[in-house]
């Protein structure tokens, strides 16, 4: 009988393995960094409770970013004063993660290299697009879609999820060169500042801003495009 029962809970182990090494595994929770990121110099640009270490675009008045459930929330309604979020910090040459779902039909943006001498954060820094590829009301351009470098490099692949759903993306900027992903799949890669580069950008709603791509550091903004609708999550930068 004894063989029996044995031979019984052995199969049961291996698919509940839980049961048998209580304690072994652990899921990571939102906003922590493992002890293996944190060696390699990760560091967390959103601690999941507070907005330290950000602020308002030029220091505007703003009530439009919260930190709620974990989460960054570019809020919908009951909002007077709307302005991109910005890092306090600058950085140049970097490699940055981070989760993002929009509601239905939203628009946003997240802004890299970007200085405070312009009227928009984007009017200086290269924006990695964030919209409703679907959902969105009006007919999307290829440059205009999720993963693009906005108006200078069309995404590969669409790769986004559906609205409501959570994305992972990653900017990597290392000097000229610099790559898009989205959901795994490198879906920009271009470098800055060559002939071609600036060909595009004289053909671009960019060619009357000299100053658009060409800082070499800047701040990391979140865009309130003026709808909200937007989350972020998970985001955090390693210094390349």
């Amino acid at each position: 009988m004894l063989k029996k029962f044995l031979l019984v809970l052995l199969p049961l182990a291996s698919i509940f393995p839980a049961f048998t090494k209580p304690g072994k595994s652990k899921l990571m929770n939102d906003n922590e960094l493992t002890p293996a990121e944190k060696k390699a110099g990760w560091v967390l640009l959103f601690d999941g409770k507070t907005l330290n270490g950000w602020k308002s675009y030029k220091d505007r008045p703003n009530d439009s970013w919260e930190a709620v459930n974990g989460e960054i929330h570019c809020k919908e309604n009951n909002v007077q004063h709307r302005n991109d979020l910005v890092t306090k910090n600058l950085y140049g040459d970097f490699e940055l993660e981070f989760d993002w779902k929009l509601v239905k039909g939203a628009n946003s943006g997240l802004i890299y290299r970007a200085n405070d001498a312009h009227e928009h954060t984007f009017e200086s820094g290269p924006e990695y697009q964030l919209i409703d590829d679907v959902g969105y009301p009006d007919k999307l351009e290829d440059w205009q879609k999720s993963g693009a470098n906005y108006d200078m490099n069309a995404p590969s692949q669409l790769t986004a999820k559906p609205a409501g759903e959570y994305n992972h993306s990653k900017i990597v900027a290392k000097g000229a060169h610099v790559e898009h992903w989205l959901n795994g799949v490198k879906v920009v890669d271009t470098e800055f500042w060559t002939d071609a580069w600036k060909k595009r950008k004289s053909e671009s709603k960019w060619k009357d801003e000299a100053e658009y791509g060409m800082i070499k550091s800047g701040h990391i903004c979140l865009q309130d495009h003026g709808g909200g609708g937007v989350w972020f999550k998970n985001v955090k930068i390693k210094k390349l």
